[in-house]
């Protein structure tokens, strides 16, 4: 069910009304650090000139590197939030109902639920079959947004803030003022541990700052104190996003994982076409059989089928995995590298988005890990199919393979 009006309200306001805040901590951290600290009290009432420049410096460094991947973070996650598209059906319905009054518009989309696409024919169906693998439901088929009318790619989740299903959904962050998703979540890490950095040297700062008034008897400024407390409390809160953000991308994981750490995974396996099942495991055959009556495999629409067609036809072993176990962990090296890229620039700098956000691959929406070789000798299926297809399959695979946006 989508989230109630008035909720859903509240959060927008405070993913909206949040940065402003930040923005506003920025420039009063600004005032206290740079202007006050280290101009007006150390280098020039205490003349150590040095550490004041020395401060200044990293100040501005780290200040320049968060505020980079803070803007870019804030921009993607209001641009490009990661959304799957919708069907066509609930596209048009959406405009439809646009048009309507905002009362009735409210009435019908507390209404908007939709039992699974049970037509062999369904739109965007072919985009999983013409994978190599993928996660589905105990039948074979992907999984159903319910909201969205439309198959949910791998890894996709439905938000009932955003109203749509997200690719990689992490978390909604009134923070960066939206959804952190796969487009944004190395964006995301790299603001955290910049931040990080930052804040610690606000500390250092005013920490120091206070010693010398302490030592010297002096009356204590208020502002040190409100730097050195809201620094040191928003720091202890950066750092543990950071470290938490590190755990995430070394182990290829999200939140949802996170929360569902014992769930179980069903993956569709391609396999040698007609193989059957057995006592270790269910196939599935796509295109999905038509009304009976019709050619097997035929499309539903009652038309003859094309060679390439009949090519396409493609069997899919179904096997689960143990309560826990990620298919998508491919090791620490590689799962940092296909969030925050494959160099240290892309490391460093909110330059690109993740090479996980590419989902060219013929074989998958996201790369699996070695898992994927044990639940094969596990299970007992086929070998051989997974690189070694038929010049036909070569070419079918060319010809149908999904068009990006």
């Amino acid at each position: 069910m989508t989230q109630p009006g008035p909720s859903r309200v509240a959060t927008r306001w405070a993913v909206r009304i949040i940065p402003c805040f930040i923005v506003a901590a920025f420039a009063f951290a600004k005032y206290a650090v740079i202007a006050h600290l280290c101009v007006d009290y150390l280098y020039r009432q205490h003349h150590e000139r040095g550490l004041a420049i020395a401060l200044i410096v990293l100040y501005f460094v780290f200040f320049l590197l968060a505020l980079a991947a803070y803007a870019r973070t804030v921009y993607t996650t209001q641009t490009d939030p990661g959304l799957v598209p919708w069907s066509e059906r609930r596209q048009r319905v959406h405009n439809e109902r646009k048009a309507l009054p905002h009362k009735e518009r409210e009435d019908l989309e507390s209404q908007s639920w939709s039992t699974p696409d049970l037509s062999p024919d369904s739109p965007g169906l072919e985009s999983f079959y013409t994978k190599t693998m993928y996660i589905c439901e105990p039948d074979g088929r992907p999984r159903w947004c319910s909201l969205c009318w439309s198959w949910k790619p791998d890894r996709s989740h439905h938000s009932s803030e955003l109203g749509r299903c997200v690719r990689k959904m992490d978390h909604l962050c009134p923070w960066v003022g939206g959804m952190v998703s796969e487009t944004s979540f190395n964006f995301f890490a790299q603001f955290t541990y910049w931040v990080s950095m930052y804040l610690a040297v606000c500390v250092a700062t005013a920490g120091y700052c206070l010693h010398k008034q302490i030592q010297a008897s002096d009356p204590l400024d208020w502002r040190v104190v409100v730097i050195l407390a809201l620094s040191g409390l928003f720091g202890l809160f950066a750092f543990g996003m950071s470290m938490t953000s590190t755990r995430y991308i070394v182990e290829n994981i999200t939140n949802i994982d996170v929360f569902k750490r014992r769930a179980v995974h069903y993956i569709a396996i391609r396999v040698p076409r007609g193989t059957p099942s057995t006592a270790s495991y269910q196939t599935v055959t796509f295109p999905l059989p038509g009304p009976p009556g019709t050619e097997p495999h035929s499309p539903a629409n009652g038309f003859t089928p094309s060679s390439r067609d009949r090519q396409a036809v493609r069997t899919f072993a179904i096997v689960k995995t143990e309560p826990g176990e990620n298919p998508f962990d491919l090791g620490y090296w590689r799962n940092f590298k296909a969030v925050m890229g494959n160099n240290i620039f892309e490391w460093l700098l909110p330059i690109k988005h993740s090479p996980c956000c590419n989902h060219d691959n013929p074989e998958s929406f996201y790369e699996f890990g070695s898992l994927i070789e044990e639940l094969k000798e596990r299970h007992g299926l086929p070998q051989g199919h997974r690189r070694r297809h038929s010049r036909a399959d070569e070419v079918e695979m060319v010809e149908r393979r999904p068009s990006r946006d």
